[in-house]
């Protein structure tokens, strides 16, 4: 059985929502699913102005245990076209799984928000990659066998490199069922090639 941890950074619910989507679709294999989150950075009085969504229940995860895990699926919003500060920050520190090749040959996978359409989803994604490279992982994404990324009969977020979702300027828009299951496919295709690489 697979360990798979969902690893997330959300400032206001929506990557929240689609991290547990994608721990579902894990958990659908039979796969071992952890939900975690990385540490807030911004203080508190500027994210409680901000109205972040600060009652988060996943608990905070730290760098030494994302050795513990066969894969590894990261969630963070766009911000101006590259993952969130706070999700990056994490990583950074990496250095040292990274120097003892902990994370060779784990797999890993990422998700994201933007505003718009065409907000940054893409390269958010792809600019995450490398860091995966770096460490030796093994990189998977959301294969066009997820039929719900094809056709223009809706507004969705979505793409062959990862699940997302549109949240609109104000934030109203929450992801919508065919986001979520995206998600939910992305978790259960990373979870199956986990299980067959251990």
């Amino acid at each position: 059985m697979a360990k798979v941890l969902v690893l997330y950074y959300s400032a206001y619910g929506h990557i929240e929502t689609m991290a547990y989507a994608v721990a579902e679709g894990a958990r659908s294999t039979g796969a071992d699913v952890v939900v975690k989150r990385v540490p807030e950075l911004v203080p508190d009085e500027v994210a409680k102005a901000s109205y972040y969504k600060m009652d988060q229940a996943a608990p905070i995860a730290t760098v030494d245990e994302l050795a513990d895990y066969d894969a590894i699926i990261v969630g963070a919003g766009t911000r101006f076209g590259t993952v969130a500060s706070q999700m990056r920050n994490f990583w950074d520190q990496t250095g040292s799984l990274w120097f003892a090749g902990k994370l060779v040959g784990k797999v890993g996978s990422v998700f994201t928000s933007s505003a718009t359409q065409h907000g940054g989803q893409e390269s958010t994604i792809l600019g995450f990659i490398p860091t995966f490279l770096h460490q030796g992982m093994i990189v998977a994404g959301l294969p066009y066998a997820f039929q719900g990324q094809m056709g223009l009969d809706e507004i969705k977020g979505g793409s062959p490199y990862g699940a997302s979702t549109i949240t609109d300027g104000d934030g109203s828009r929450q992801p919508s069922a065919i986001e979520l299951e995206a998600a939910r496919y992305q978790g259960a295709h990373v979870a199956k090639i986990a299980a067959k690489l251990g």
